[in-house]
């Protein structure tokens, strides 16, 4: 007993007293406290959880969906219909309307337009392509393909293509062509072959399989071909000219934004990859405001679990609470001494349920792996989403617990010590 006193004392040495009846009540309440700090860990697991169980995903479905495509593409402006007005009449005007055709268009002045681009902060790569339709023949066997003139160097920060090359090297020469995994198959052809290419202005040249890739599309890898930017110029007759501007941004969630002000910048037609992808993106945006909803209804549980406890304790308690009005604590301190018991509960339980949290989340990349063996997606224990956590668990403590509290300020030190 003399042992618990020198550590009651020692405490409340350095302890202010709010702080000290806060943990005596929490002390004293053990059950209570176990249930509402298990309650709280739960939450708080799931909220980690499942945030970074969505982000990693959606991370996943955002770098599968660029791993062939520019965030933004820079495309010179369509031609536009123009009417062929009647003069004949003064007050009606009738129309023939024919679309134009869209023939193949390079962009004026591409050096200007990628420099005002480049010097944009947003931007991180500007690279500059010319693309066309093509024929490519080997033999009897034919198919459609879409030529594409990039600058390796460039390119390659946009598109990691040797990443995506299984076969051949990723070095690139003027009389070489890069083909997808299908196109090889339906050709008949691998590296080292010839395969013979014709553009649509009667241009030809033949040139040699350097690469296969797999873009991990179908599509892609059947109709996808890449060569060095002159090689396409000469075949699509562009040349000293491209036809688009690739570009990425540093934040691919502001590509939109971005591209707007680029065709502001530069009066060209600026496509960004949620346009383009306007389906995908609208996607990723459900899952965001499915993660924002788990995150409130649980955050909402958690905060009725701690002030029916609070409440529950203030009721038990109203005797130790009159003796503590009667011996001079103001209403004040009282309101602390709870608000500080439901901060010290939300902290609590912040901590242990980030750790069951993140035992979950290695589990998940231990066990939950592809067919191959390799990992279905990365997961990060993200730092930031750790401490947003703990500070909504702490203010839904701290808020859960204002109803108790001031409910035991308010009351009348008589009556509660008569019970």
């Amino acid at each position: 007993c003399r042992c618990d006193c020198e550590r009651s004392l020692a405490l409340i040495a350095w302890l202010p007293f709010e702080a000290w009846v806060s943990l005596r009540f929490m002390r004293e309440g053990k059950v209570q406290t176990s249930f509402i700090v298990g309650g709280i860990s739960i939450g708080v697991a799931v909220i980690v959880f499942m945030s970074a169980l969505l982000s990693g995903l959606q991370s996943n479905f955002v770098r599968r969906a660029l791993t062939g495509q520019a965030h933004i593409q820079v495309l010179p402006l369509k031609e536009v219909v123009r009417p062929l007005r009647d003069h004949e009449s003064a007050w009606r005007e009738s129309a023939t309307v024919q679309a134009p055709l869209q023939r193949l268009k390079s962009i004026d002045q591409w050096q200007s337009a990628a420099a005002q681009i480049a010097y944009m902060p947003e931007v991180s790569v500007v690279s500059p392509a010319a693309t066309g339709s093509a024929l490519v023949t080997r033999g009897d066997a034919s198919r459609a393909i879409t030529l594409t003139g990039i600058t390796p160097e460039l390119y390659y920060q946009i598109v990691p293509l040797p990443e995506k090359i299984v076969r051949g090297q990723a070095h690139m020469e003027v009389d070489t062509i890069f083909i997808g995994t299908d196109l090889a198959t339906d050709l008949g052809v691998t590296v080292g072959d010839k395969l013979r290419v014709s553009a649509a202005n009667d241009s030809v040249n033949t040139l040699k399989v350097a690469a296969i890739f797999d873009l991990g599309n179908k599509g892609a890898n059947s109709r996808s071909t890449f060569v060095a930017l002159r090689t396409a110029q000469s075949l699509l007759g562009l040349t000293g000219r491209v036809s688009d501007l690739d570009i990425t941004v540093h934040d691919v969630y502001a590509a939109e934004v971005v591209a707007q002000r680029i065709s502001a910048l530069t009066h060209l037609e600026a496509d960004s990859w949620i346009k383009t992808n306007e389906q995908f993106f609208t996607a990723v945006h459900a899952q965001t405001t499915a993660n924002t909803a788990i995150r409130f209804f649980v955050a909402l549980s958690v905060g009725f679990g701690i002030a029916s406890v609070l409440v529950v304790s203030v009721v038990q308690r109203s005797r130790e609470i009159g003796i503590l009005r009667a011996m001079g604590i103001t209403r004040g301190q009282v309101l602390r001494v709870f608000l500080l018991q439901g901060g010290l509960l939300g902290f609590a339980g912040a901590m242990a349920g980030a750790g069951i949290g993140g035992s979950a989340l290695m589990l998940w990349q231990k066990f939950q792996l592809n067919a191959d063996g390799t990992v279905m997606f990365a997961l990060t224990f993200d730092v930031q989403l750790l401490l947003q956590t703990l500070v909504l668990a702490i203010l839904t403590g701290l808020l859960s617990a204002f109803a108790p509290a001031l409910r035991a300020a308010r009351l009348d030190p008589v009556v509660a010590i008569r019970g």
